[in-house]
């Protein structure tokens, strides 16, 4: 065999190589995991139950080793669970694993379809596992530090804020009553502080943009966008480079802005609705531009004005006005262009 032949077989065995599957179920305390061990056969499966760590990761692999798997033909099931779920998924893909992180809503309805009515960390690992190996769901890719941070900084700001404006309700309901006085001061003095802490994070948020020009750039791309302020552009910002979208419709299915329709036959026949399977703060901030942007911005405008005029309804024409920003959002910095109001969309 010549070496070229040789080339050409060691690339068709890494295209052809089985692939194994692990669903991972991720707790606050423990991963429970279930390999399978044949993608065509859902009773070949180990079980192994480690704890939710660096240590633990590093346990689970040597066990994976021992079952005749190799790392890198490993391709590991996780989801989405707030912040529990990132050791696990760093520590995989740094070891060379293949990590895919799903919507849970997503893996609920599969579990549904294979009939699984039973709820436990081994079955919903197992359910993941399955899910894996027929859906082949895309590969996640870490996000750089930098967007990392920036994520981190916008949770704690609206974490601040919903503190804050608890704060204020607490504040309007005693003065609407007989508070002791020690209250009403312990409510200002509350309400201070977390004023300060919110400006302080926001000097930080636009510091740690100032400091990275790619963010500072994409942020300048985002804002020449009429309507789009730095509420709206520092949110996007953050998904944009914490995750990858192929294109604009995929960002706005993420966002939970497409419209899902409920018809069957003649007995059922329901309004489209936005599928809200997207972060609600980000929809909440785009709801606010989406009504800006159909007075002020030129191609959402004449969007909004045209399904008005076609009998929508106004909530129904804001939901395609916020489709149409995120679809301008995700133009700009796709052609690295700043917005162009003259601009002719193609037929």
């Amino acid at each position: 065999m010549n070496k070229a032949s040789g080339r050409s077989w060691l690339l068709f065995f890494k295209k052809f190589s089985p692939m194994f599957f692990i669903g991972i179920d991720v707790s606050k305390s423990k991963l429970d995991c279930s390999l399978l061990l044949d993608a065509a056969s859902s009773s070949k499966r180990k079980t192994k139950s480690v704890a939710n760590s660096k240590a633990g990761v590093a346990d689970l692999l040597v066990w994976v080793a021992k079952q005749g798997v190799t790392l890198c033909d490993l391709h590991a099931i996780l989801e989405g669970t707030g912040a529990y779920h990132e050791t696990a998924a760093f520590s995989l893909h740094h070891a060379g694993v293949t990590v895919s992180i799903v919507n849970p809503a997503q893996v609920r309805d599969f579990a549904r379809g294979l009939a699984v009515r039973t709820k436990t960390d081994s079955v919903d690992s197992w359910v993941l596992a399955r899910y894996g190996a027929l859906v082949h769901p895309k590969p996640w890719t870490p996000p750089t530090p930098e967007a990392r941070t920036l994520q981190a900084l916008l949770s704690r700001r609206e974490a601040i804020a919903q503190d804050l404006q608890r704060e204020r309700n607490r504040l309007e309901k005693a003065d609407a009553t007989d508070t002791p006085a020690l209250i009403r001061q312990s409510l200002l003095e509350s309400i201070h502080f977390l004023s300060q802490q919110l400006d302080k994070l926001q000097h930080d948020i636009n510091d740690h943009i100032d400091c990275h020009p790619g963010l500072k750039r994409d942020l300048d791309l985002l804002q020449s966008i009429p309507a789009v302020g730095p509420q709206v552009g520092t949110q996007l910002l953050a998904i944009l480079h914490r995750q990858t979208f192929q294109s604009a419709e995929q960002l706005a299915a993420y966002l939970g802005l497409v419209p899902v329709e409920r018809q069957s036959g003649s007995s059922i026949l329901g309004r489209p609705r936005l599928s809200k399977a997207g972060p609600p703060r980000v929809r909440a901030v785009l709801y606010m531009a989406a009504i800006v942007a159909s007075r002020h911005n030129p191609h959402v405008k004449a969007l909004y004005e045209r399904l008005l005029a076609r009998g929508k309804s106004k909530m129904a024409a804001l939901g395609a006005a916020m489709r149409k920003l995120v679809h301008l959002c995700f133009g700009v910095l796709k052609t690295r262009t700043p917005y162009q109001p003259n601009y002719v969309v193609p037929a």
